[in-house]
């Protein structure tokens, strides 16, 4: 059985040079059925204008995630990080015991339009990190593609918290299955596009909670990407 929540159903904010959804609570918005889900706790879909961005700040145990779906970002950090996030590549920083940073949109013409994902940690006060991936577009056509898990490796990067994330693309005929193992949650967010769920019909926002063991069946996507999170059975986010 899905716990939907569709995309017209989330909380937004809108700050001239931000437009954001947020499918959990958040800063300003606060809906008490909807502050995270396992350990994760924030995904926010954000629209940010030319030359504009977040500006210096601080965060501390906490696993955020960037992905971009459109546009160029470049993050600066007080690790002495430097880097541009396009499309196709994946930002994971693990603010432990404390992190500064900075994200703003490279283009003084084009929106930035990406994904912002907080996980919190298991472990609390370890060292910042900071690590990023690019993925060829074949990686994830038609298939789940692991892109962030406990232990990374080669096209996978490492967080601290025992959460598994896919992304996959589809397209006409692409499909792939995926099986919900006992005792674990999933979460499916839809990034872009639209898709056939189980022949359920879900588009770009919308999210998807799902706590028994199943297959779940991907079909008649268009020009779809999906992320999806396999994670411990508890239904809120253990705060550190």
């Amino acid at each position: 059985m899905f716990d939907i929540r569709y995309a017209h159903e989330r909380g937004g904010s809108h700050h001239g040079w931000l437009q954001s959804r947020h499918s959990f609570s958040f800063a300003d918005y606060w809906n008490p059925k909807q502050v995270g889900f396992s350990s994760l706790l924030v995904i926010n879909e954000d629209i940010v204008a030319p030359s504009k961005g977040f500006h210096m700040h601080t965060h501390r145990n906490m696993e955020i995630i960037s992905y971009v779906l459109a546009g160029a970002l470049e993050h600066k950090d007080s690790m002495g990080t430097g880097s541009v996030i396009q499309p196709n590549d994946t930002q994971l920083m693990s603010a432990g015991q404390g992190i500064s940073h900075s994200e703003f949109n490279l283009s003084s013409e084009q929106d930035v339009h990406l994904l912002q994902i907080w996980v919190v940690p298991n472990v609390a006060d370890t060292q910042p990190k900071y690590q990023q991936m690019h993925l060829n577009e074949e990686d994830k056509r038609g298939k789940f593609h692991l892109m962030i898990a406990p232990q990374g490796h080669e096209r996978t990067l490492a967080i601290k918290q025992d959460i598994y994330i896919y992304v996959a693309a589809f397209d006409g005929s692409e499909h792939a299955d995926f099986v919900v193992s006992h005792n674990r949650y999933v979460y499916v967010h839809i990034a872009k596009g639209h898709i056939q769920i189980n022949k359920t019909a879900f588009q770009s926002g919308d999210g998807i909670k799902i706590r028994q063991n199943q297959t779940l069946s991907f079909t008649d996507g268009q020009q779809c990407e999906v992320i999806l999170f396999d994670m411990q059975p508890q239904e809120l986010p253990k705060m550190l």
